[in-house]
């Protein structure tokens, strides 16, 4: 059944513009904005395309929202509000108090899409989280990658199961008081399948970033680019129902407006939380350590809600891991000091010098105004295991013991905590780089870049994976069976009581920094971070330690091995182990 359906696209670069539907042809008519227009009879799920000036293959919309014979194909149109929404129960949930999940859609199961991820949600569930963050989804060229390489913005990736089976998941979190984040990509664009370029001015000139060339956000016909930016911004939110955006690097995003895109985006966004009834939250990845992202509109901030800490995570994962290589040199030596500062204060770099750049860096959290659940903390991301040379997890070199200890100071810190997925139980399978570009050369060089890298650092070029073997994205898949197994089990349990109480404990949640206080011994290995009336000590030794509490014990709430001893104002905690005690 086909009814008149009106086609719009803005294309300020090309001299002509027409029309294919399932195979028909029409002319398109342009006004002085660039936009082009034509209404012809349509079914609702017709294939269609655009052909620019004499160009007879036809390009795909820059807004489609499905690619079902992938990103070189034809767009099919798709009606996101002939889904049946099941959640009209769900009023959302901010972010304060939560925990995050990440998770990659094509690794999180065997089958890697939308719809077998439904499955283990209950998985989720019962670990205690409140939010499921999903590395991009958008459309990209190939089977399978990180999805940092997509190119159409507005669809879902169909080997996932496209954007109906999208919203049947977030539907399906939101059934089970999930809260679903999803990771979108503004600062540049994949490799393979952009034709933004022929419909309009995409790029900056001359700007370029550690991905590709920068999106043009303040130079001329910007005011629609920013606006395909947001609008797509809005669309996850609205028509997917998505709670939340985690916007990725956006220290890559050269904007030299009075009014940065961050900023406008969120007033957007702002607005839509408001009529939708129901919190909305935009949190950035950022490199440049500067609160004023995260601080209010009426305080002079961007006016963001969250932003990632890659300083918790480097200080805590130093510590636990002795490297000292690369980035790391400078929590390495900053000690468990350094670690301590963190956990008070956000930013390990705040106006300092950092010698991995060779310059200082970054700048103090004002801890009176900003909450610590402004700053997501984790011991794991998709980043830091799958940028490391052959994808190796943390459990592939940490004792159980320090699995633990670890797990203990990421939930119960002042930050919102974030789990990578497997982590809950130390997954040993590892998260390595992948792709599946269909271009040779493209594929080729990929691996060929990937390998040479981590040649110039001194590995095996045979040890690092190679992206483009389809085995090297088999082996990042997660092993589910090994929840039932040891030391699997008991690492699983020790997430679940950890989450139990940070839900049941205000003092765990409590997000003044402030209130936060840190003793630690360099020698002896061991760290006690004050919440109010508990203790969290953690013993990183392989001994025994007996620790001042600063207070008199009253009981052992968690260990994450085995029971500790109380004396008064002591605690006596076995070789890696960490203990919650309250206090009086």
């Amino acid at each position: 059944m086909s009814d008149p359906a009106e086609f719009s696209v803005w294309a300020p670069l090309p001299e002509r513009v027409r029309l294919t539907v399932d195979g028909a042809v029409a002319d398109m008519h342009r006004d002085d904005d660039g936009w082009w227009r034509a209404t012809v009879d349509a079914g609702p799920e017709a294939d269609y395309g655009f052909l620019l000036d004499e160009n007879e293959t036809p390009r795909p919309d820059p807004r489609s929202r499905r690619q079902p014979d992938g990103v070189h194909g034809l767009s099919r149109r798709f009606d996101p509000s002939a889904y049946s929404w099941a959640d009209g129960s769900w009023t959302g949930r901010p972010l304060a108090g939560g925990v995050v999940y990440e998770l990659h859609v094509g690794t999180f199961t065997r089958e890697g899409t939308l719809d077998s991820a439904v499955r283990n949600l209950d998985h989720l569930v019962d670990l205690g989280v409140d939010f499921v963050e999903l590395l991009p989804v958008n459309a990209f060229n190939g089977t399978h990658n990180w999805g940092y390489d997509g190119v159409a913005w507005y669809a879902v990736q169909e080997t996932y199961g496209g954007p109906a089976a999208y919203q049947r998941f977030v539907d399906a979190c939101h059934q089970r008081g999930l809260g679903v984040v999803q990771d979108v990509v503004y600062n540049h664009l994949g490799p393979s399948g952009n034709y933004l370029p022929e419909f309009f001015p995409v790029f900056a000139e001359g700007g370029a970033n550690t991905w590709g060339n920068s999106i043009n956000l303040s130079g001329p016909d910007s005011d629609e680019v920013r606006r395909y930016i947001i609008d797509n911004a809005l669309m996850w939110l609205r028509d997917m129902h998505v709670d939340g955006l985690r916007l990725d690097a956006v220290h890559a995003l050269v904007d030299e407006r009075a009014t940065h895109l961050l900023e406008e985006m969120a007033v957007e966004v702002e607005k839509l939380s408001v009529s939708s009834g129901r919190p909305l939250t935009l949190i950035a990845e950022s490199d440049l350590n500067d609160p004023r992202l995260v601080t209010a509109r009426v305080a002079g901030g961007t006016g963001l809600d969250a932003q990632w800490s890659d300083d918790f995570h480097h200080s805590l994962h130093s510590q636990l891991t002795g490297e000292a290589q690369g980035y790391y040199a400078d929590f390495a030596a900053g000690g468990l000091a350094g670690l301590a500062k963190v956990v008070t204060g956000a930013y390990f770099h705040a106006g300092d010098w950092s010698s991995f750049r060779r310059r200082h860096h970054g700048r103090p959290v004002d801890t009176r105004r900003l909450p610590g659940w402004k700053f997501l903390g984790y011991l794991q991301d998709h980043d830091q295991i799958g940028n490391r040379a052959v994808g190796d997890r943390i459990s592939a070199s940490l004792s159980p013991g320090l699995l633990g200890v670890g797990a203990t100071l990421v939930l119960t810190s002042p930050f919102t905590p974030m789990l990578f997925m497997g982590e809950e139980w130390g997954a040993s399978t590892p998260w390595q780089f992948f792709t599946s570009h269909p271009e040779p050369e493209l594929g080729r060089a990929t691996a060929e870049g990937r390998i040479g890298e981590f040649a110039e650092h001194g590995w095996d070029a045979d040890a690092v994976p190679d992206p483009q073997d389809p085995e090297t994205f088999t082996r990042s898949k997660l092993d589910w069976a090994e929840l039932a197994e040891e030391p699997h089990a008991h690492l699983l349990a020790v997430h679940k009581a950890l989450i139990a109480l940070r839900h049941a404990h205000p003092d765990l949640t409590d997000p003044d920094l402030t209130a936060v206080a840190v003793s630690w011994d360099d020698a002896d290995r061991w760290l006690v971070v004050h919440r109010g009336s508990l203790r969290v000590v953690a013993n990183l030794s392989g001994e025994p330690r007996e620790i001042d509490l600063d207070a008199a014990a009253r009981e052992v709430l968690f260990s994450s091995g085995e029971l500790p001893e109380l004396d008064d104002g002591q605690v006596t905690v076995p070789a890696e182990t960490a203990v919650i005690v309250s206090v009086r």
